[in-house]
Order: C-alpha cells, then structure tokens, then sequence
C-alpha cells in the first residue's frame, strides 16, 4: 500500500475542503448579500473567519461518522482516493450548473459506493450512517422550514408595534451575528467530513502498516478519535474557509434570490433557523447534516409566513431533485473511478 498514495489522498481531501467552501459559501452568506448588509467580499471574508474559529467549538463527532461510513477493515486506500475524486468530480459539476448539492453527502456517497465497487457487495457499507444520513436529506428542510417559520413568526410579533425605520437599522445589524452563527455551524458541519475522511485514510494506512511491520512515521500516527494528528483538523478547517473566499457566486444568486426574496428580517429568521438545526443535528447527535438543505428549508419557511406563493417551489423541487440524486450519483461516479483506479494499476 502506496505511502505516495496516502499523500495523495491527503492533498485531494484538502482540495475538495476548498471546494467545498467555496461550492457551499452561498449557504451562510447568501442572504446577507442578497439583502445588501454586506458586500460579497465582505460576506465571504465574514464567513471564512467564522469557518476556521468553529476548529474551537465543534467536537469531531461528525468526523467520526463520515469515518465509519465504509467499513475500514474491508477497504484499501484506493477506494478512498476514488471517493474523494468523485466527491471532486460532482462538485464542480453541481457548482458549474449552479445546484446547490450537498458537499456531505458528495462525499459519504462517493465513499460507499467506491467501497462497494472493491467488494462487490453491500455489506461493506455501515446501512445505519447511510440510513440516518439518507432520513435527515429529508429532516434537514423540513426541520429548517418548520424552525424558519416559527422563528419569523415570533419576530413578526415583537416588533410589530415598533418603529420600521429603527426596526430595519437593527435587523441589519443583527444578520451579522445570524450570519456569523450559521457560518461558525458551517465550519464546524462540513469541515468535519474531510477530517473523517482523513482519519479513514490513516486508519487504513496505520492498520496496513501494523500488519506488515512497516514504521509509521509521527505525523501520521492514529489511534482512534481522540488521537488525531493535530495538523489533520487545522488544515482542513483552515482549507474551508479559503475556500469560502474563493466566493461561489452562481450558487449565491440562486440560493439569495430565486427561493424567495429576501430582507434582513427574512435573513435574520433564516440563518437563525440554520443554526439552531445545524447545532442541534451536527453537534448535538453527530450526524452529517446538509448545510445546503438547512438553509434552503430555513428560506421557504421564512417566505412562508408572508404566502405560500412567495416561495417558488418549482425551482425548490429542482433543488430537491438534485438533493435526493447527489448519494447515488457520487457513488456510481466513485464505483467508476475505481474501476479505471484498478484498471491502470493504481495500489
């Protein structure tokens, strides 16, 4: 087993961090752009900032999920690099057409189904990460939507006596912090993917090593979760946020503007909704949520409140189209790699 393989899976990891960030900047930033209280650099710088400082709040029990998505004794390294590649792969094509696709289940997707395509059965899939990923594509709107409504709903009340003028002043005021919370909870949901990833690749790796009395050198020693290199966490939450200066326009206009319009009341109630569900799912049971499906949810449900009509839901069951396609996708992309992987005699 290649030590030049496990760079490489390392190095690509990091690449889709950053593609990551910047496929998914438009999810804690668009509505602060669409409603002008920031401007896009700001915004990104904003939540590139709030990106990395999640490397101190969050613990990695998403990370150890992700990690257990293919079971680790069943595998080689190569079934790894083909994952990580076609996470790459959907990606950049989802970005390019504009589709906000979750990241997450990108790569939990390209990572099962390079798993299977290695041993030709289902059984090297952990059923109970895939399962729960597969129940919260659909919990994770809905649970935005319903936490979106309510949300805006209470504002509505408290300030409907008050003056509009000072009201919007403190609204544009306060979607800094809103923004700020979604965007520490983005960091600390979708860096953690990549982390998980990498711990695979080392335990992999450590395990292949341990078998055949290879030396490990220090910087790539692994145990278990609690024992992860430092450097493993630190580049991939720093990786995430240079990617969310690397801006993501398209997927910005299309989740700013074209669910519902959007005002810094609406972007308030919407990225506070985000957060609450990105806490409580990501951080709270350690499941890897969808950032995208959140605040996607969280947006319909703050249009909501105003008319069912105000959210167009014929662009929303797009979205949903894409979300529900994006795991099998991945892993028919990842099953392929593999394949051409094994053809040309990568080991």
């Amino acid at each position: 087993m290649s030590f030049t393989l496990l760079i490489l899976i390392v190095v690509f990891s990091i690449i889709f961090d950053m593609i990551n960030g910047f496929h998914d900047a438009a999810n804690s930033i668009a509505t602060v752009i669409s409603t002008k209280v920031l401007s896009p650099f700001q915004a990104v710088a904003w939540a590139a900032f709030f990106n990395f400082l999640a490397f101190w709040v969050f613990n990695l029990k998403v990370a150890d999920t992700v990690s257990k998505t293919v079971n680790n004794a069943s595998i080689d390294l190569v079934v790894i690099f083909a994952g990580v590649i076609a996470g790459i792969i959907w990606n950049l094509l989802t970005w390019r057409l504009g589709i906000p696709s979750s990241s997450s289940h990108t790569l939990m997707g390209g990572f099962a189904g390079a798993g299977i395509a290695h041993a030709m059965s289902f059984s090297v899939v952990n059923q109970k990460v895939i399962w729960e990923t597969s129940l919260f594509i659909v919990l994770a709107p809905f649970i935005g939507m319903v936490i979106g409504l309510a949300v805006a709903a209470l504002i509505t009340n408290l300030v409907k006596k008050t003056n509009p003028q000072k009201t919007e002043k403190v609204f544009r005021r306060l979607q800094l912090v809103t923004s700020a919370s979604l965007s520490l909870g983005h960091g600390g949901s979708d860096s953690q993917k990549v982390i998980g990833i990498i711990i695979a690749t080392l335990t992999v790796y450590n395990n292949y090593c341990h078998t055949h009395g290879i030396p490990i050198p220090t910087w790539i020693q692994h145990t278990d979760l609690h024992h992860v290199p430092q450097w493993v966490p630190i580049t991939c939450y720093s990786a995430i946020g240079i990617g969310t200066l690397m801006g993501g326009m398209r997927i910005i206009k299309t989740m700013g503007t074209r669910i519902t319009k959007v005002t810094p009341f609406e972007g308030i109630a919407a990225e506070t909704a985000g957060s609450i569900t990105l806490f409580g799912v990501a951080e709270g049971l350690g499941i890897p949520v969808s950032t995208t499906h959140t605040i996607a949810g969280s947006i319909m449900g703050v249009g909501m409140l105003k008319r069912i009509s105000a959210v167009r839901w014929g662009l929303t069951r797009q979205l949903i189209t894409a979300w529900i396609v994006t795991i099998p996708a991945s892993g028919v992309i990842a099953a392929i790699v593999y394949w051409i992987f094994k053809f040309v005699g990568l080991h």
